[in-house]
């Protein structure tokens, strides 16, 4: 079974030392966070957001959720 962990993520830091998370895969999703897990933690809860938004609209949902559950 795959997880949200388990989907890639880049990072990077800012500048002004500002960490960024990007999941590359999902056009548009994005964090930004004061340390580096802050980011992580920002840009896996605006995944899982935006899989949810998805399942609630009845829109397909995002190919790298599709195997977070399994129907039995």
């Amino acid at each position: 079974m795959i997880s949200p962990e388990s989907i890639p993520i880049a990072l990077g830091q800012e500048d002004d030392g500002r960490w960024w998370a990007d999941i590359e895969s999902m056009p548009g999703v994005m964090a930004y966070g004061p340390t580096r897990e802050a980011a992580i933690s920002a840009v896996r809860a605006l995944a899982l957001r935006v899989a949810a938004d998805s399942i609630d609209h009845g829109e397909e949902v995002p190919p790298q959720f599709e195997k977070v559950f399994s129907i039995a």
